[in-house]
């Protein structure tokens, strides 16, 4: 039956093989006719023939489309996992002045296990807001879109900022949008655009019993009542505000420089919010007491949260003014001193409870301030710098990771562009051990290419998939990246992994699922042919990478999975069924993903202890500077690097 087979199995080679000589006779006939259409044709063809045979996915892995129905297709901003295993897709106006004036504001929630989706209301633009995990399991959103850009050829009507003052220190005074100043050197009127409170006047009293009054001040956009060249102002003049009289008349009053035709940057809001994963809806909680478009949001040891730095109210880089939310309260406060950094600073909790700055920003601030890396303490607000990095003028729009296990704090730097619309770029990739005497970075291996925008994921394996990006500026001249690759802390190399399906750059991002794959989101080229002619569209597709570890024969699995609370310090024993031996343990944070900013994503090697060939025990870290309180997923891989399909676990606050 054997030689049987075995010559069936040769006949059936020979034919295929006959059919396969002709088939490529024929192409090379035909390509000879036909040119490049015809052999271009023909290598697509191979190409999808080759990333879908067994061998390539179990090197390289595999890319596949999300079927995602026309009514849930947004422009994805934000992506962050959440513990119910949904994944938040947040839009707002999705960089789309059309819905921003039509106040369509998008988010849908996916559920990546079942492929299905769900609009969710969404209360203000948070386009461009900051988030961050809390404690509880919801997702802290911070900030958002008070007010488009207008290029200097598109603003039609003069305007800028405008300074309320009061002087009385018993009565604040709330001026409603539409308010109108009028110059009293000018006589040319501007209204405002927004609300604005003006706290009462500081009163204080010397120890000679003499009072001494401070004026408060509060900023808010003004523009021209009417277009025209000749409603600017090109002086400082004082303003009285329409409607007042008496002593109010003279306690209130705006002080504005130059009311112009210039560029008006993004403007933020205060306004924030905590998506209720559960209830599946946003909470509206107490605004933030700067407006922040662009701000980064960092979980703190003690579950609070930092925001930092944005575009203000008035499209200014909020002057170095950081606060502090607190979950309990639901309320923000200042930090005592200020500190300056660009917009979407990447600033990761270290296991010492300080803040390090990677260097790593997107978008707006001077080329010259708050672009070094260090290492900054909140207490005190010193700010160490830590030296070495290469291409310093250039981290913008790089990506930043802390790699793992995050027990190591060792941060990597990746890729990067110059200020603004500059077109250079760098392939370089940065290490730096914080856990040295003097840390400095080090050079790692190159990346693919040379990358703006590029997102880099922490896996279960204790790799870091990176993938994408573009060469210039929002993929400029047809500069997006089709590339990927892992890189491998403990041997400090890299290696090429399976091509991205379509191009991202600005405004996409990627985030690791419970079950070990990767999605990746959005991208928003400024223009979508080489010659920047044609203006590109936001590219809505959402892919899904299926890694390596994946394709191998077996993977480890974790019994009972109902989520756990473990204190830090803790112990939790789980049953896992493994064909081969488990070897280690991960505790893994959900990610929360903007704008090449994911300081969320960290993963702490947990020890372990294993109880026959049936179950584990692990035992969380004490420090919460390390294990930051909230939900995480916790997964085991064995001695193959094969990880299991994460569970849940929520480690509480610890209350002192």
């Amino acid at each position: 039956m054997r030689l049987r087979t075995t010559g069936l199995r040769n006949r059936l080679l020979t034919r295929r093989t006959r059919r396969t000589a002709v088939g490529a006779a024929v192409v090379l006939v035909l390509a000879g006719m036909n040119g490049p259409a015809i052999w271009g044709y023909a290598s697509g063809q191979y190409h999808d023939y080759k990333i879908n045979q067994p061998g390539y996915k179990a090197k390289n892995g595999h890319w596949d489309v999300v079927d995602v129905p026309d009514e849930y297709r947004i422009n994805t901003i934000h992506a962050a996992l959440l513990h119910t295993g949904k994944v938040l897709l947040v839009a707002g106006s999705g960089n789309n002045a059309a819905n921003f004036k039509a106040k369509s504001f998008r988010t849908v929630l996916w559920d990546p296990k079942e492929n299905t989706f769900k609009n969710v209301p969404t209360p203000k633009d948070l386009f461009c807001a900051g988030h961050s995990q809390l404690p509880d399991g919801r997702l802290l959103v911070a900030g958002g879109t008070q007010r488009y850009e207008k290029l200097g050829g598109d603003v039609t009507k003069a305007g800028g900022l405008m300074v309320v003052h009061n002087e009385n220190p018993d009565k604040p005074m709330t001026f409603p949008s539409g308010t109108v100043f009028t110059g009293r050197a000018t006589g040319k009127s501007f209204e405002s655009k927004d609300a604005v409170l003006v706290p009462r006047a500081k009163k204080d009293q010397d120890k000679d019993g003499k009072v001494k009054v401070t004026v408060s001040t509060a900023r808010v956009y003004v523009e021209a009542l009417e277009k025209g060249e000749k409603y600017a102002t090109g002086l400082t003049d004082n303003y009285r505000i329409d409607g007042l009289k008496g002593d109010d008349s003279r306690n209130f009053y705006g002080i504005a420089n130059k009311l112009s035709f210039d560029k008006k940057d993004f403007q933020g809001i205060k306004d924030s919010f905590e998506f209720d994963p559960v209830a599946e809806r946003y909470v509206t909680v107490d605004p933030m007491n700067e407006a922040r478009w662009y701000p980064t949001l960092t979980t703190l040891q003690d579950g609070k949260v930092l925001s930092v730095s944005g575009l203000d109210e008035i499209g200014q880089v909020v002057p170095g003014k950081n606060e502090i939310y607190d979950p309990k309260t639901k309320k923000w406060s200042y930090l005592p001193k200020e500190r300056f950094f660009p917009t979407y600073p990447a600033l990761f909790l270290t296991d010492k409870g300080k803040i390090f700055y990677t260097g790593s920003n997107a978008g707006y601030g001077p080329a010259d301030k708050g672009r070094d890396p260090g290492v900054w303490d909140l207490g005190n607000n010193s700010f160490i710098p830590v030296p070495g990095i290469s291409d310093p003028d250039i981290l913008e729009t790089s990506m930043s990771v802390l790699l793992p296990p995050a027990q190591d704090q060792r941060y990597m730097v990746l890729g990067g562009g110059g200020v603004g619309e500059d077109k250079k770029s760098t392939a370089r990739t940065r290490i730096v051990d914080l856990h040295m005497d003097r840390p400095r970075f080090k050079d790692g291996p190159d990346l693919y290419a040379k990358a703006r925008y590029p997102s880099s994921v922490i896996l279960p394996d204790d790799t870091v998939l990176t993938t994408n990006g573009s060469g210039d500026y929002r993929g400029r001249s047809n500069s997006n990246i089709l590339k990927a690759e892992v890189y491998d802390p403990r041997t400090n190399s890299s290696h090429a992994v399976a091509d991205p399906l379509v191009g991202r750059n600005y405004h996409s991002g990627a985030l690791l699922l419970p079950d070990g794959r990767v999605m990746t989101f959005g991208s928003d080229s400024l223009f979508r042919d080489k010659d920047n002619t044609m203006p590109g569209v936001f590219q809505q597709q959402i892919d899904l990478y299926t890694p390596p570890y994946l394709f191998r024969d077996g993977r480890p699995e974790i019994k009972g999975t109902e989520p756990q609370v473990v204190k830090l310090g803790g112990k939790a024993t789980y049953r896992v069924a493994s064909a081969r031996p488990v070897a280690k343990a991960r505790l893994i944070r959900p990610g929360s993903f903007t704008h090449v900013t994911n300081i969320e994503q960290r993963s702490i090697a947990l020890e372990m202890t294993r109880n026959g060939s049936s179950s584990v025990t692990v035992t969380l870290p004490k420090d919460p500077s390390l294990v930051p309180p909230g939900w995480y997923m916790l997964t085991v891989v064995d001695d193959q690097d094969t990880p299991a399909e994460a569970v849940w676990v929520k480690v509480p606050v610890v209350e002192k």
